[in-house]
């Protein structure tokens, strides 16, 4: 169901990675969340380091979108980037994993394509880019 991968650098140097990544695998990031800041402005002391990376190939999400309208709440991918005793990992949940959730078997194959890709950008992030 995840993928996690303990990564040396810091929170911010990974997302910044992670980014390039997804660029270069013809993703986009669509947005990053600061759960640590996020949070905070809520006036919840939470100390651990976390960043929600949202990505999306606008090609895969249409493909899968004119099947099935209902994946869009699993949309768009996430890839997490967090502090966790004392360590950064990354984390993602596998997309064959979330096409599991609805009635799509037809998209099996776009769902491994999507998830080969994420552990691409993760993989490339852990090596340095």
């Amino acid at each position: 169901m995840l993928y996690v991968q303990e990564v040396h650098g810091s929170v911010d140097d990974i997302v910044g990675k992670i980014g390039q990544a997804a660029k270069d695998n013809n993703f986009g990031v669509l947005d990053i969340h600061d759960l640590k800041q996020k949070m905070a402005s809520k006036g919840v002391d939470f100390a651990p380091e976390c960043r929600i990376v949202e990505v999306c190939n606008p090609h895969k999400a249409k493909e899968v979108l004119d099947s099935n309208m209902a994946i869009s709440a699993a949309l768009p991918c996430r890839i997490s980037v967090y502090e966790e005793d004392g360590k950064v990992k990354i984390a993602t949940i596998r997309p064959t994993y979330m096409l599991d959730l609805f009635d799509s078997p037809t998209l099996k194959s776009v769902a491994q394509n999507v998830e080969e890709t994420i552990v691409r950008i993760i993989s490339l992030a852990l090596k340095g880019g």
